[in-house]
């Protein structure tokens, strides 16, 4: 059960990018504490199968929705299609996330395009179509997950850091917006969480360090040592967080990038 301070029952959660990885962990621990979760994912059939998984185990209400976060017309349409399957929304987790690797010099321009369009533009988006349903509920709360790169930055990633910079940004704007209204906007910033997104990285990340490394070597060395702790984090921990962000006693935290990275921006 979760702690009474962190009670969701009769709340309504969108989580974008949340199938898998942080998203489908954040889905789960907002479910756990109560309420009801929509899930947005390119695949809708992920997006529901994961749905599924969840409200057998914890009893909410869930449901998937395939959505693609660069079509802010499509967001929009989704948005208000959950408010009328679920009565409203009260949160947003902003996940959806992409990443691709490579020396600046190399780096194809329609990647940094994707990189941007869905990490940037899909959290503009996304945050802008939930917002009227918040204004009136005169309550909600956003969280963006934003990346320790949204608060420095690693070489061969000039999109994604550019993008996770923007999302801190963003994250303030919207927070000054919000904050006579009754809405918060923070951003959490993992260090390295060991979801698909990292793994994933891992060949690219040989050839960049010059291919005579093996890809434990090659995701070690580019994201445990910053980290003190020299330990991945679990998707959990970063779900956790945005329960507590959601919850009635966070409603003084606002427009805060929320470091979760083993010590890693403290250097």
């Amino acid at each position: 059960m979760a702690a009474s301070f962190l009670d969701l029952t009769g709340r309504v959660s969108i989580v974008t990018g949340g199938s898998r990885g942080i998203g489908a962990a954040a889905a789960l621990e907002l479910a756990r504490a109560g309420s009801d979760v929509a899930l947005f994912d390119l695949d809708g059939d992920e997006a529901g199968a994961a749905a599924g998984a969840i409200a057998r185990e914890t009893g909410r209400k869930a449901r998937g929705y395939a959505v693609d976060v660069r079509k802010a017309q499509l967001l929009s349409r989704m948005c208000d299609a959950v408010a009328e399957d679920f009565g409203g929304v009260d949160h947003l987790i902003n996940n959806a996330g992409v990443q691709f690797v490579a020396p600046l010099v190399e780096f194809p321009e329609e990647k940094w395009d994707f990189v941007r369009s869905i990490n940037l533009d899909g959290v503009f988006y996304a945050t802008k179509a939930v917002w009227p349903h918040m204004v009136s509920r005169k309550r909600g709360r956003i969280v963006n997950i934003a990346s320790i790169h949204g608060l420095v930055a690693s070489p061969f990633k000039p999109a994604y850091v550019a993008a996770k910079h923007g999302v801190i940004g963003l994250t303030r704007a919207a927070a000054l917006e919000g904050a006579p209204i009754g809405i918060t906007v923070n951003a959490v910033c993992p260090g390295a969480v060991m979801t698909d997104l990292i793994r994933n990285q891992a060949p690219q990340l040989v050839q960049s360090y010059g291919g005579n490394i093996s890809e434990s070597e090659a995701l070690e060395r580019a994201f445990l040592e910053a980290m003190p702790s020299k330990t991945f984090i679990e998707p959990q921990e970063v779900g956790q967080l945005c329960v507590y962000l959601c919850s009635d006693a966070a409603r003084s935290i606002n427009g805060a990038p929320i470091s979760i990275d083993g010590g890693w921006s403290a250097h």
